[in-house]
Parts: structure tokens; C-alpha cells; sequence
């Protein structure tokens, strides 16, 4: 690592979170400006994946991730039921998927049995978590993108500066759940050394 605790090199992968269908118009946890954000992605990923040394997704995958679920939720720290493993729901947005199919990339599940918000607590279906993958792979800055920003995204991207990565959140490729805690997060992102990028290109 530098002296300033990021790590050196040039090494760049781009990160969508969290697609998926319930998250989008329609879904069970639906987001406004989802299905946006999807087709958006793909645009950007047609453009610049050949910019980038890795393109990886993260998912909710879950099964049973206890008190994350509520009959009664509180849209904080409890949810309605989504993204269940095996279900449509819990699968990417068509326009992501598609891409997906279109371009070699590494595809991390987590939540099975948690709550789990950041993608760094997902894993590849060998074990491997995120920090690991990265890592190997040589990769030392990371564009993250995706749903939701003032949830997964934000999480994401505050564990991906404690990992020492330089990170960016392409802020117009995301979409949140509420304007406050969007802002309130963005600002929190902010203070701890994530970039906020509108609509630029790769570094």
C-alpha cells in the first residue's frame, strides 16, 4: 500500500450491486429509477468494460437471513421479503443480466443467512470473498455502481476504502431508496475518501 493506506498500481474493476428485479420497478423492495439504473449500466458496461481489468456483480442471495425479513418491517433495519435465493425476484435485471451474459465477470452471492448489505460480504460459489478475488487479481481501484446507494452501494464502497482500494461510486449509474439517507450516506462516503463521479468515464 501508499503511504496515504490506498493501494498502488493501476490494476481496475468495475462493481455492480445488487440489480436484481426486486429492487427494481414491480419488485418486492422496489427502488425508484431501478429499471433505470439497469439500462443505464448497460449502456456504460457496452462503452467501457474494455476499460477495466475485472467486471464483477454482487447479488442478495437469501435464505433464511433471520430478523433481515419482517412481516412488520421497519424499512431500516427490517425488510419486506426479498431477493430470495432461487426465485425471480433475486434475479438481475434483464438489461444486467444480459450484459452479464455478454462480458467475462466474476458473480458474488451473499445474505444466505444475514442481512449482509455489503458486496465484500459476498463470496464466489468457491468461498473466495471480494477482498480475496481483488486482491489476486491485482486490482487497486474500483468503480461501484448499482441498488441501492443509501444501502448496499454505500456499504460497499465504505469496506472497499477500509480494504485499502481507491473507490469511486458513479453516483448517476445508482439509484437510492430515500432522498435524505441518500444524501446523508453520500456525505459519509464522502468524508471517508470514496469519490462521488457524475457520469464520467473511467479513470
Amino acid at each position: 500500500m501508499t503511504a496515504s493506506g490506498t493501494r498502488a498500481g493501476e490494476g481496475s474493476a468495475l462493481l455492480l450491486v445488487d440489480v436484481q428485479n426486486d429492487f427494481c420497478e414491480g419488485g418486492a423492495l422496489q427502488v425508484s429509477g431501478g429499471a433505470d439504473v439497469a439500462r443505464s449500466l448497460a449502456r456504460y458496461v457496452r462503452g467501457y468494460a474494455f476499460e477495466y481489468d475485472l467486471l464483477a456483480a454482487s447479488r442478495d442471495w437469501h435464505v433464511d437471513p433471520a430478523g433481515h425479513f419482517s412481516e412488520e418491517p421497519d424499512f431500516v433495519d427490517s425488510w419486506p421479503a426479498h431477493c430470495v435465493a432461487g426465485t425471480t425476484g433475486a434475479d438481475f435485471h434483464p438489461e444486467v443480466e444480459e450484459i452479464l451474459s455478454e462480458n467475462p465477470h466474476q458473480m458474488f452471492s451473499k445474505g444466505m443467512y444475514s442481512a449482509a448489505y455489503s458486496a465484500f460480504e459476498a463470496a464466489l460459489p468457491d468461498g473466495r470473498g471480494m477482498a480475496e478475488v481483488l486482491v489476486s487479481g491485482g486490482i487497486h481501484s474500483i468503480d461501484i455502481a448499482g441498488l441501492c446507494t443509501d444501502y448496499c452501494v454505500a456499504a460497499t464502497a465504505l469496506d472497499a476504502v477500509r480494504e485499502g482500494f481507491r473507490t469511486r461510486v458513479l453516483i448517476d449509474l445508482s439509484a437510492g431508496v430515500h432522498p435524505d439517507s441518500t444524501q446523508a450516506e453520500i456525505e459519509k462516503m464522502k468524508l471517508a475518501g470514496v469519490e462521488i463521479a457524475f457520469g464520467q468515464k473511467p479513470r
